[in-house]
């Protein structure tokens, strides 16, 4: 895949992001990583010391900050030709349980954090700038305990519609990955072995993925390969989305 440039990547410190930084990097991409994890950040600075690699603790949320921290990428790496949304935060609860305080975290970060950066992208970026935003299968059915984990990848989802219509006159692509169950950390922190049951036996390919074959999905949105390809959801969940009834137990 050609992918070339400056890519920022939110939540680039572990998980998909991380996978993502460190597939680009092996494709000579400049990277620059944003992360609310102080820890994970600097881990990553001494993990790829003297390779095209940034790193900073960002609060995607904070629009001053966001802006400062797309200006110093842009200054160390030049202008941005990508952007990867990863940010993001769950919780697994009924509704009537879940707080208004965590709803409103929770599609503060993933949603609204989501388009603080798109917009700031726009002040960074030269002729051309390939978005991808990380949803949900939990954004595109409802999966029971994610009211505000599904509503606000569901907002994700119409959000990066809505710009790919709007900017893609002017040299912007933005698509939309929904992963599946995937073995990431954040999953990891929510299934218990109870869940991973059901979401196995409830994906047709039978298994979980890994960060590493939707960090391969996201490089291919970036790529010049994926040049007429806008507002498009892309589904990364081995069959989750697809499966109807099935004879195997």
């Amino acid at each position: 895949m050609t992918v070339s440039g400056h890519v920022v990547i939110t939540g680039g410190a572990s998980g998909i992001g991380e996978a993502t930084a460190v597939a680009l990097l092996d494709e000579g991409v400049a990277v620059t990583v944003l992360d609310a994890d102080r820890d994970a950040v600097m881990r990553m600075e001494d993990r790829f010391e003297g390779e095209d690699i940034a790193a900073f603790t960002c609060d995607v949320t904070d629009e001053d900050e966001v802006a400062e921290r797309l200006a110093e990428a842009a200054g160390a790496f030049g202008p941005l030709t990508g952007l990867v949304n990863c940010a993001g935060i769950a919780r697994d609860m009924p509704a009537e349980k879940t707080p208004v305080e965590t709803f409103r975290q929770i599609l503060d970060v993933n949603l609204t954090g989501s388009f603080i950066m798109c917009q700031a992208a726009l002040e960074q970026m030269d002729d051309r700038l390939s978005i991808v935003n990380i949803a949900s299968v939990s954004g595109l059915r409802a999966n029971a305990g994610r009211v505000a984990y599904g509503a606000s990848k569901a907002g994700v989802v119409m959000m990066s519609q809505v710009l790919a219509n709007e900017w893609g006159g002017h040299g912007v692509r933005v698509n939309v990955i929904a992963p599946g169950p995937i073995d990431s950390p954040m999953v990891r922190t929510l299934h218990t072995a109870d869940d991973r049951k059901v979401w196995t036996s409830r994906t047709p390919m039978r298994r979980y993925g890994n960060v590493g074959e939707v960090a391969n999905a996201i490089l291919f949105l970036l790529s010049e390969e994926a040049s007429y390809i806008n507002g498009h959801v892309l589904a990364v969940d081995g069959g989750f989305l697809s499966a109807g009834i099935t004879t195997e137990g």
